[in-house]
């Protein structure tokens, strides 16, 4: 019942509140239902201002949803959770997380007491997480590269790029990761995707996106009078104006000898004529900077030879930085006061050569020490290319993930299935009331396999028990365990074994999937009073403050 506080607010509380909860989070889920799997449908999002946004990623469309309701809200940034730690299963994390809370409401309904079903949900979390590392995971120490190109090739699957042109983009992603290789000081093996510059050009065809080895800078130098190709560049990177000095604002100089006034000008072309011979001194040939550089200051580059690349982007040039080893710059100052620009600060590449892509010219920075790469992507209009960039993170990071945690696991509903089961049985091991939570958790893991099939229009409860028989047979004869790879073939509607089939994904996003879902149904379980304030009255103009 809602009542009036001593406080200016509102009050729900029991049953009301967790059940305006569920129904807020199944709403949510509803969104992105269709969306999911690999014939899902698409969602198109128009904005206040009108920008359209085509997509099914579940994070790109939840992100774009103004959400009001506060269990609501835990969804979307869980699905954005999901995509910061591992690129994919954003839509399957919220359909999960929404079936577990179905349930729960449906078992609190029955007079269990939430702290029961929560103790039985991180029990069975707990349980699932151990059975896919031990049983369900398959452990690769050397991975071919099949491996990497089927579990792009799933991620890319269900998105746009799906289709004919998904074998042509998983070999795209996997040579761009493959390329991106770095040892740490602990003597990790590390892949920063970040450092892989995904530019789009608009008009082609998708199949002629190409991987540019280097980095790829969307700037061409200043000048056309400068070179177009310089060999051992040495790199300075800058993040402040060349342009000519001028007195700072609210700075008056008071002259009595009009012949002075030449003078004081003179000077201020020279304390940047100064910075430019002091910045070549030092040996650079490549000069990067976030600011302008006026013509004046070009004069002097071009004399030199030297290649200057103004208006370039924050991002890219930490990237550029980092890959080179050079130092960015903010102020040429010193720590004694004064102006210096030592050649440490400079970084180093083997070829900056600048080379036409589609309409448009680009800077390509090659090193042998450092390798790092570009992919210039095409498509037919600007919706496609943002969702093309969207789908390429993705299938970038499923292939980060499969190669630092070594381990993938089947897909197509056979590692949720085989949970399921496995949960069923471990729940009638238990003599508690946590054993009913362990059953629901069982069956809320089947809402994947079931809504891949309804989405490709295909008989969801045929499948999914063809499903569930195979795996009660791996696990409970001992001469079949192939049967438990066994998954849904959407394109014919039938279950077959999904390893042969090259349908993977790694282990750690099912893990990551399960544990993050299970923690934002327990988060939303746990909340029985909800107190809503009222919105505070402004006085009226003219009224007493």
């Amino acid at each position: 019942m809602a009542s009036v506080l001593s406080i200016d607010g509102e009050r729900q509380s029991g049953e009301d509140v967790r059940t305006q909860n569920v129904m807020a989070a199944q709403a949510i889920a509803n969104v992105v239902k269709s969306s999911f799997g690999p014939l899902g449908l698409d969602k198109m999002l128009v904005d206040d201002i009108g920008d359209v946004t085509i997509s099914n990623d579940g994070a790109t469309i939840l992100k774009q949803l103004e959400v009001q309701h506060p269990a609501a809200k835990v969804l979307v940034e869980l699905a954005d959770l999901q995509d910061k730690e591992v690129g994919d299963g954003t839509t399957s994390v919220v359909l999960l997380a929404a079936e577990l809370l179905s349930r729960a409401n449906a078992l609190v309904k029955k007079k269990i007491h939430p702290t029961s079903v929560i103790s039985g949900y991180r029990l069975a979390m707990q349980e699932a997480c151990k059975y896919i590392t031990d049983v369900l995971a398959i452990k690769n120490e050397a991975l071919p590269k099949d491996v990497l190109l089927n579990a792009a090739k799933t991620s890319i699957s269900s998105k746009i790029i799906g289709g004919e042109e998904a074998e042509f983009f998983a070999h795209l992603a996997v040579d761009a990761v493959l390329r991106m290789k770095r040892v740490d000081e602990k003597g990790e093996v590390k892949y920063p995707i970040k450092s892989i510059n995904v530019l789009k050009a608009h008009g082609k065809s998708a199949k002629e996106s190409i991987l540019v080895p280097g980095y790829a800078l969307n700037c061409t130098p200043s000048s056309q009078a400068m070179p177009k190709r310089l060999t051992n560049a040495k790199i300075a990177c800058l993040d402040f104006n060349l342009n000519r000095e001028r007195l700072g604002m609210g700075v008056a100089v008071l002259v009595t000898d009009p012949s002075k006034l030449d003078a004081i000008r003179e000077r201020e072309s020279d304390i940047t004529r100064d910075r430019i011979k002091m910045i070549l001194k030092s040996g650079a040939n490549v000069v990067l900077t976030c600011k302008g550089i006026d013509d004046m200051c070009l004069k002097y580059f071009v004399e030199a030879g030297v290649m200057a690349v103004r208006r370039v982007k924050k991002e890219d040039m930490r990237h550029i930085a980092k890959a080179t080893g050079a130092t960015m710059l903010l102020t040429l100052a010193n720590l004694e006061g004064e102006e210096s620009f030592d050649s440490s600060f400079l970084g180093h590449c083997d070829e900056v050569v600048q080379e036409r892509f589609a309409d448009d010219e680009l800077l390509l920075f090659r090193s042998s020490k450092v390798r790092s790469s570009s992919v210039v992507l095409r498509g037919a209009n600007y919706f496609m290319l943002d969702e093309m960039e969207r789908s390429f993170h993705d299938a970038l990071c499923i292939v980060k993930r499969t190669l630092e945690s070594n381990a993938v696991c089947v897909g197509g509903g056979a590692v949720d299935t085989a949970l399921s089961i496995y949960l069923e049985s471990f729940a009638r091991t238990l003599g508690t009331r946590e054993q009913l939570a362990v059953h629901e958790f069982a069956e809320s893991l089947l809402v994947i396999p079931k809504t891949l099939a309804v989405n490709a229009a295909c008989d969801a409860l045929e499948l999914v028990a063809q499903l569930r028989a195979h795996h009660h047979t791996s696990q409970s004869d001992k001469t079949k365990p192939e049967y438990a790879h066994y998954g849904l073939d959407l394109t014919s509607g039938k279950v077959r074994d999904n390893l042969i089939a090259g349908v993977l994904e790694p282990a750690m996003s099912k893990i990551k999937c399960l544990k993050f879902a299970t923690e934002a149904a327990i988060t939303i379980l746990r909340i029985d009073v909800m107190v809503k304030l009222n919105p505070k009255q402004e006085p009226q103009r003219g009224e007493d403050y």
